[in-house]
């Protein structure tokens, strides 16, 4: 029997085998990266044709999220396809799907890529989120902030991210008409979700990997930092207690089964200062706040992802040694002598590595890279990891 017969009976796509990534950004660069240490070929579709993914895959389909016909050419002889970014046009995702396996599937897409179907979703199934309402209009949002305590953050429900699409309403005063007037027309006036601010202690995420046939596993979490709502830094284990580690992990666990999607979801949550444990949002794909695992765990997000897209067996998520990242936004190029951060002195740091994405524009508040190092303890690799950029 062939290699590719044993593939469509089993369901299992062996190395040698084709995956496709909707998508060429870091993530897809990076999950790329250990498809080809499996031995997969890659190919991925972005609109951009030099995008961090083209250097190291054979082949990139040139399309916009919502190209159906690029989203064929992507799909076309692929044996399985995955994602690195959840707004891909729901038509095109259908495309897909009727060419080739897609994991994480086209409806767990659907609700996630719509903040209020994705908030809805989760408080309908019983999933602990904070207070908010699901404004269409401006009237909406008028009587949605005083029910919110004054203090709302507002987020368009598709297409923003790392703050992004974002508008705080209240924080700098009282939150008058005049006010909430100005947040809803700087988000153009489109449906969002108002969300009350809540008194937070510190934030942290989980990562749950789910394969075709149905096992989970869940990553330990990991301790989150944000700046202007961009993620700062990120340190694998978060060092909470146990129980809420237990309980982080199972909501994540019961969430990516609840979807039924096959594939990776990081659920980010909130802790406040009287202890509740709160679904902020969702993420079905590799996220930023997990690139230490590459470091710190048996088996990398990226690795894990190619595993569930090829339906093979869940990589071990334990933590070997504690690790921490830090973004390298494009603000460091824009702040150094010359445009030229000194790698050299940052890599003199203990356990201190570099990884560049090969984005050649650099813009404050894009993501560039990042740093990562380990240590004997999660206090000592963030540590390293901060005294690291601080020397660039």
């Amino acid at each position: 029997m062939s290699a590719s017969k044993t593939r469509v009976l089993t369901g299992v796509v062996e190395p040698g085998g084709l995956l496709a990534i909707l998508g060429g950004g870091q993530l897809g660069r990076m999950t790329a990266m250990a498809a080809r240490t499996m031995g997969y070929r890659v190919r991925v579709m972005d609109p951009e044709a030099a995008c961090p993914a083209s250097f190291v895959v054979d082949e990139v389909v040139v399309g916009k999220w919502d190209d159906v016909d690029a989203a064929r050419r992507l799909a076309a002889g692929a044996d399985a396809v995955t994602l690195e970014i959840e707004q891909i046009g729901v038509d095109a995702l259908r495309e897909v799907a009727a060419l080739a396996p897609l994991r994480p599937g086209v409806e767990p897409i659907r609700i996630i890529q719509d903040k209020i179907l994705q908030k809805t979703w989760l408080a309908e199934n019983g999933f602990p989120v904070g207070a908010f309402r699901v404004v269409r209009n401006e009237a909406e949002l008028q009587d949605a902030v005083p029910e919110l305590g004054g203090r709302v953050f507002l987020k368009v429900a598709r297409g923003g991210y790392d703050g992004r699409g974002q508008a705080r309403i209240g924080f700098d005063g009282e939150a008058s008409e005049a006010a909430i007037h100005g947040a809803w027309v700087s988000l153009g006036e489109r449906p969002a979700v108002a969300e009350k601010a809540l008194d937070l202690d510190f934030e942290i995420s989980v990562m749950a990997a789910r394969s075709p046939n149905g096992e989970v596993r869940s990553y330990p979490a990991a301790r989150n930092h944000h700046e202007q709502q961009i993620l700062a830094w990120s340190v694998l284990p978060a060092g909470i207690p146990l129980e809420l580690e237990l309980r982080a992990q199972e909501i994540a666990r019961r969430i990516i089964a609840g979807l039924d999607l096959e594939g990776l979801l990081c659920v980010e949550m909130f802790v406040t200062r009287d202890g509740e444990l709160l679904v902020n949002e969702l993420a079905p794909r590799p996220h930023n706040s997990y690139h230490q695992s590459e470091r710190a765990c048996a088996t990398s997000q990226f690795e894990q992802l190619v595993r569930t897209s090829c339906n093979l067996p869940l990589g071990d998520t334990e933590i070997l040694t504690p690790a921490a990242i830090v973004n390298l936004l494009g603000d460091v190029w824009l702040d150094a002598a010359g445009g030229r951060p000194d790698f050299a002195a940052a890599l003199a740091v203990p356990g201190v590595r570099l990884h560049l994405y090969e984005k050649h524009t650099a813009r404050a508040g894009r993501k560039m890279g990042h740093l990562s190092a380990t240590g004997a303890t999660a206090d000592e690799a963030l540590a390293r990891v901060l005294e690291a950029k601080k020397r660039l």
